[in-house]
C-alpha cells in the first residue's frame, strides 16, 4: 500500500493529508491553525515557528487516526510569496512577511520601470506581494535585518529546510515570484543591482528544483516531529493553488483551475508564449516542461466574506450560516448595493495594489442580509471580470473546475457560476492542495513515470453545476456597473492608500 502525505500550508493554517495512491482516496486529514498579525494597514505577519508546530500536531494527529503506517513519499505546499528571513540554520531574524502583505507597494512600482527581458515572464513587473520587492522593502527599510539575512526564501523553503536539512528552491515559485529565468534556468544579478538588492540571489535557496523532483529523505529529528515510523522522500512542491492544478487534472490547455480561498487563483498552461496583458506570466517550465503557465487572481476573497461576518457582525459560524441563508433569499442585483473587493488591492486584470474596497448603495434600510449579499456579488464579479479578460485575449477556455472555499459556502459558489456563465466542475474532494501534493510525492518516490501520470492517478470524481442564464444576464448588468465604479473610484482608492502609508496609527 503507497501511502503520502501531503502538507498544505494555507493562510489560516496547516492541513495534512494521508493518500492511498492505489485506492485513489484520501484516508486521514487533519488540520492546526496559527495566528496572523497586522501591525499596520496592509501589513500581514506570521511566525515560522508556529508554523512547524502546527505541522507537528496536525501529522502526529492523522499517524495517530491510522495507526502509524509507512509513508513512501511527502510533499508541501505552501502560500506564495509568504518570505522568511532567517540565518543558514534556519533561525528567523523577523516575523514572515505573509504574501497578503502589501508594504513593499513602492518597490513593485519601482519593478514595473526596471527594463530586463526577464520580467516578461511576468508581465513587466513584479506584484507588491512577491519575495523581490519585499526583500528590496526590507533592505531600504530594516537594513541591518537584510544584511544579517544568510537566506531570504518563502514558506515552502524554509519548511522543506526542517523537513530535510537542505536548502533549495521550487522552480514554480523561483519562475513565478523570484523572477527566475526558467528558461536559461539561472538568476540575472543585472536585474537585482538595478533593483537595488545586488546579493539577493546569494541569499536565495538553490539549487532550484523542478515540481515532484526528490530534494532527500526525510530527517530524523523531522520524521519524529511528524510521528512517522520511517523516513520517505521529500518531493519538491510549489504555490498551494498552482499545485491544485496536479489535483484537479487541469494541466491541459484549455482548462481553468479556480480555487476560491481567503484569495481566488485563476491558473491555466498555454503551449506557447502569448501576451497576457493583465495576468502574471506566462512562465515557461514553471510547473511542467515545455508549457507556460498563467495566473490570474482576486487578493481578497474569502477573507472579504469572513470580513464581514466575523470582524464587523461578530458571527460564529452557525451565525455565518444563518446569515448566507437570510442573504440566500436575496436576488441578483435585490440589495441595491454594489461591493468592490480591492481589500487589499487588485491582482488581475488592474496589477494594482493601491486599489481598496467599497460598498456603494447604502441607506439605513440596509441589513446585514444585503451587506453580506452585495459582497458575495462583488467577489464573484471579480471572477467574471477575470473571464471576461480571457476572451479579451482569446485564451481557450474549454473546462472550468473549482474547488475550495466554494464547497463550503453555496452562496458563494452559486454567485460565482452565474457571474461567469459557464458549466463548472466541483470535485468531491474539497483540498486540490493535499491531492496535488500528494501527486508530486509520488512522482518524487518514483510511483508514477512523471507529474502527468501523476494527475491522472489521483484526480478525484466530480459533479457539474449549470448556471442560470437568468441569473447571469442580470450579473452581466452589474458587472458594467462594477467596471465603471472602479474606473471613477481608482483615482481616490489610491490617494486613501497612500495616507494610509504616510500615517500609520501609533
Amino acid at each position: 500500500m503507497a501511502l503520502l502525505l501531503g502538507l498544505d500550508f494555507g493562510t489560516g493554517g496547516v492541513r495534512v493529508g494521508v493518500f492511498d495512491l492505489a485506492a485513489r482516496r484520501m484516508l486521514a486529514e487533519r488540520e492546526e491553525p496559527y495566528a496572523t498579525r497586522h501591525p499596520q494597514p496592509g501589513w500581514a505577519e506570521q511566525a515560522p515557528a508556529d508554523w512547524w508546530e502546527a505541522l507537528g500536531r496536525a501529522s502526529r494527529a492523522a499517524m495517530a487516526d491510522l495507526g502509524s503506517p509507512e509513508i513512501a513519499g511527502i510533499c508541501a505546499a505552501t502560500t506564495a510569496s509568504t518570505v522568511v528571513v532567517c540565518r543558514r540554520d534556519g533561525t528567523p531574524l523577523r516575523p514572515a512577511l505573509l504574501w497578503m502583505d502589501c508594504r513593499a507597494a513602492a518597490e513593485s512600482d519601482r519593478t514595473a520601470k526596471a527594463d530586463h527581458p526577464v520580467l516578461g515572464f511576468s508581465g513587466g513587473s513584479d506584484a507588491a506581494e512577491w519575495l523581490v520587492p519585499k526583500a528590496m522593502w526590507l533592505s531600504r527599510h530594516e537594513a541591518e535585518t537584510y544584511a544579517r539575512a544568510e537566506v531570504i526564501c518563502e514558506c515552502l523553503d524554509w519548511i522543506n529546510f526542517r523537513l530535510t536539512g537542505a536548502w533549495v528552491g521550487s522552480r514554480m515559485n523561483a519562475t513565478c515570484k523570484w523572477n527566475f529565468d526558467s528558461v536559461e534556468n539561472r538568476f540575472h544579478d543585472d536585474l537585482f543591482t538595478a533593483l537595488g538588492v545586488p546579493d539577493l540571489s546569494a541569499k536565495l535557496p538553490q539549487p532550484i528544483l523542478p515540481v515532484g523532483a526528490p530534494i532527500e529523505r526525510l530527517g530524523a529529528v523531522a520524521a519524529d516531529h511528524l510521528g512517522l515510523s520511517s523516513r520517505p522522500i521529500v518531493a519538491q512542491g510549489g504555490i498551494d493553488a498552482h499545485v491544485g492544478m496536479l489535483g484537479a487534472d487541469t494541466m491541459a490547455p484549455g482548462d481553468l483551475l479556480m480555487i476560491g480561498g481567503t484569495s481566488v487563483v485563476h491558473l491555466f498552461q498555454l503551449t506557447e508564449e502569448q501576451p497576457v496583458t493583465g495576468f502574471w506570466g506566462p512562465y515557461p517550465h514553471a510547473l511542467v516542461d515545455g508549457h507556460w503557465l498563467v495566473e490570474a487572481g482576486q487578493v481578497s476573497a474569502g477573507s472579504v466574506l469572513s470580513w464581514f461576518s466575523r470582524e464587523i457582525f461578530a458571527l460564529d459560524g452557525t451565525g455565518h450560516d444563518e446569515l448566507c441563508e437570510a442573504a440566500s433569499r436575496i436576488p441578483v442585483g435585490g440589495s441595491g448595493l454594489l461591493a468592490l473587493d480591492y481589500f487589499m488591492g487588485n491582482r488581475t486584470p488592474y496589477r494594482d495594489p493601491h486599489l481598496r474596497g467599497a460598498v456603494l448603495g447604502l441607506s439605513l434600510g440596509h441589513d446585514r442580509a444585503a451587506l453580506y449579499h452585495a459582497a458575495v456579488e462583488g467577489v464573484a464579479l471579480a471572477s467574471a471580470n477575470v473571464l471576461k479578460r480571457m476572451d479579451e485575449l482569446d485564451v481557450p477556455c474549454r473546462r472550468i473546475v473549482t474547488s475550495g472555499g466554494y464547497s463550503k459556502n453555496p452562496l458563494w459558489l452559486k454567485a460565482t457560476v452565474d457571474a461567469i456563465g459557464r458549466p463548472v466542475e466541483l470535485p468531491s474532494r474539497a483540498n486540490l492542495t493535499i491531492i496535488g501534493a500528494a501527486a508530486a510525492a509520488a512522482a518524487g518516490a518514483s510511483l508514477v513515470p512523471d507529474l502527468h501520470a501523476a494527475a491522472k492517478a489521483v484526480v478525484p470524481p466530480s459533479r457539474t453545476i449549470e448556471p442560470d442564464l437568468a441569473a447571469h444576464n442580470r450579473y452581466n448588468e452589474l458587472l458594467g456597473d462594477y467596471l465603471e465604479a472602479t474606473e471613477l473610484l481608482a483615482p481616490l482608492s489610491r490617494r486613501l492608500a497612500a495616507r494610509q502609508r504616510e500615517k500609520p496609527p501609533a
